[in-house]
């Protein structure tokens, strides 16, 4: 073996993990949607979980992809542990989908036959063809995933070929068929030796890969690749660990323990199982005979399947123990952001992770709108408590958005279907609207602590007029909060006569309250707090707006001059449903204040009596 053939073996095998790579992402990319239904539908029967495991393997190729994804999904709560045991199981079968395909370099066929279709030597340049076909010619996203993965598939097996046909050349030498004859002998060198390989490589499927390739040199038998497909289920399995415990929560850190775990098992049943049948003589020739693909990929998927069928009715074991191996931290509620809402390790699925990303954004919108709230209830009567929590989650919300805004920049690069790019984009517009929302109810806060800190209060008129804004401003970040978490274009449109009649509410309230600072009523403390207030409330009703006027437009073009146009045509006076809706919110509210100073008391029990 020349060092032309060593350059040659290694681009080939740099072309098979880069087509491998191109592949998994493609197929992780077309196959989000579906990835995400099969998720959501997972039980607490492991059986079910299990071939759901095996599934999603198979598809996007990648037993560590999986539980990766497994692991984003526990911690984002969307599955228990629990329910990620049987997937896991499932994932580590899966897996050998890819020796199976890698196989086809065994196909022998006759010159006119059509099965030469399927040979390696035909499928992968048929397939790059096809590939880049389609990504230079169509214009549709779809295409060029499909066109990518064919890329991908056609590169895998030039690299396989390049590898083969590399090291076929040691078929003729002793010295190499003695070094895999000593791993026979020697069962914790091979362990150690495809551990190694699986470790540095990050992948099982590679690393059988390799193996496959070095079969045609015919110094491969089911004793010297034994141990070494044992070392490289554990290599992997400490890989997959080590990712999905990065920044993780304690259950996400242990379905890469329970990962590791399994494969553990696997080593010990199957080292038992070979050393015993071996010494009964059981294995004969089979022991040192030559292997070639298929053998590999058949000896593989014989390991993973009986041993994952074997272990499933003891899958709580190892949650038990994964549980002892990582313990529950005791946290105090600390109002910390939420990271495993944010968790790059779901890219590998950008569905999902744009799923995961909704979480966090609703999260923030809950929390902006309950400040809102608490807000104006401390401006009518002062509560430390909720003073105190306005200021602790507005911190939260801060750097929740910080996190929410870096990591949905990051997925655009991720992000290959134009519906999931229009989904991020609106999540990055309204993420930005609830921060601002939040920074209005901690003004809010600050008008209130300043209020009583000046030892000031406000007239009775105007506690009632407060009154009326609090029930205006919860009445549109009622159909705020249901347009965005739902993605309602119904509630959506209901936003816009509000926020109109609230600022209208505004004018004659600062008008109002002018007249009374001129006429003494009001302390010239209190005034001025009063108006600061109003400017804040007519700002969170304009982010309400916003955010309904993007739920609009995700149902349209999408564009901000799609937006603009819509509230253009709603001013033009034509849309009979706007005025029909504006002109039920302007007596709504409008008609209560004619009633506000002289019947103040009335007022109240009547709002006392809305609310229970």
């Amino acid at each position: 073996m020349t060092i032309f053939d060593i350059i040659t073996m290694f681009g080939g095998l740099a072309l098979f993990l880069y087509g491998m790579n191109i592949m998994g992402d493609g197929l992780r990319s077309s196959s989000t949607g579906a990835l995400k239904k099969a998720m959501d539908k997972v039980t607490n029967n492991p059986i079910k979980s299990f071939f759901l495991g095996m599934a999603v393997t198979a598809i996007i190729q990648s037993s560590t992809a999986t539980i990766v994804l497994c692991s984003g999904l526990v911690g984002a709560g969307i599955i228990s542990l629990h329910q990620s045991l049987g997937i896991i199981m499932g994932a580590n079968v899966g897996t050998t989908i890819t020796a199976q395909i890698i196989r086809l370099m065994d196909l022998n066929a006759g010159s006119g036959s059509i099965m030469n279709f399927f040979k390696p030597s035909t499928l992968a340049p048929l397939a790059s063809v096809i590939g880049i076909l389609l990504i230079m010619i169509s214009k549709k996203s779809n295409a060029k995933t499909i066109g990518g993965v064919a890329m991908g598939f056609g590169i895998l097996f030039t690299g396989l070929m390049n590898m083969s046909a590399s090291v076929s050349q040691l078929s003729g030498s002793q010295a190499f068929k003695d070094l895999f004859l000593g791993l026979g002998g020697n069962p914790l060198l091979g362990f150690l030796a495809g551990a190694a390989v699986a470790f540095l490589i990050q992948s099982s499927s590679a690393s059988v890969g390799i193996l496959q390739a070095l079969s045609v040199t015919g110094a491969l038998s089911f004793g010297s690749i034994y141990s070494i497909l044992l070392g490289i289920y554990v290599g992997d399995a400490v890989t997959t660990a080590i990712v999905c415990s990065i920044g993780a929560k304690d259950d996400q850190k242990r379905t890469g323990i329970i990962q590791v775990l399994f494969n553990l098992a696997q080593v010990v049943i199957i080292f038992t199982a070979v050393l015993i049948l071996k010494s009964f003589g059981v294995f004969g020739d089979f022991w040192t005979a030559p292997l070639h693909s298929g053998g590999i990929a058949n000896i593989h998927t014989f390991f993973k399947l009986s041993c994952g069928l074997l272990l499933l009715p003891f899958c709580g074991y190892l949650e038990v123990l994964a549980r002892k191996i990582v313990k529950d931290d005791v946290v105090e509620e600390d109002y910390s952001p939420d990271f495993s809402l944010f968790d790059e390790a779901l890219f590998k699925t950008p569905g999902l992770a744009l799923d995961s990303a909704f979480r966090g954004v609703k999260d923030i919108a809950e929390a902006a709108f309950e400040n809102t709230s608490m807000a104006m209830d401390c401006l009518m009567e002062y509560d430390e408590a909720k003073a105190e929590h306005v200021i602790r989650t507005e911190d939260y919300i801060d750097r929740m958005t910080d996190l929410g805004s870096e990591y949905l920049a990051k997925l655009a690069g991720h992000i290959n279907l134009d519906r999931n790019m229009d989904l991020l984009n609106y999540y990055l517009k309204c993420v930005t609207e609830f921060e601002r929302i939040g920074d209005h109810a901690l003004n809010l806060i600050e008008k209130a602590k300043e209020l009583r800190e000046r030892g000031a209060s406000f007239s009775v008129s105007a506690l009632e007029e407060l009154h009326l804004l609090h029930d205006a401003i919860d009445e549109i970040a009622g159909y705020t909060l249901k347009a965005f978490c739902d993605s309602d274009f119904e509630n959506a449109l209901h936003i816009e006569p509000v926020e109109e009649v609230v600022d209208r509410l505004v004018d004659y309230l600062r008008d109002a309250h002018l007249n009374r600072l001129k006429n003494g009523e009001c302390s010239v403390d209190s005034g001025f707090i009063f108006l600061d207030m109003l400017v804040n409330v007519e700002r969170i009703s304009d982010q309400c707006s916003n955010v309904g006027l993007h739920t609009i437009a995700l149902f349209g073009d999408n564009t901000a001059e799609m937006e603009h146009e819509y509230v253009r045509g709603l001013r033009s006076g034509f849309d009979s449903r706007y005025n029909d809706e504006l002109e039920a919110e302007n007596r709504k509210y409008m008609s209560r204040l004619d009633h506000i100073g002289k019947d103040g008391d009335q007022l109240t029990i009547d709002r006392i009596s809305e609310e229970q």
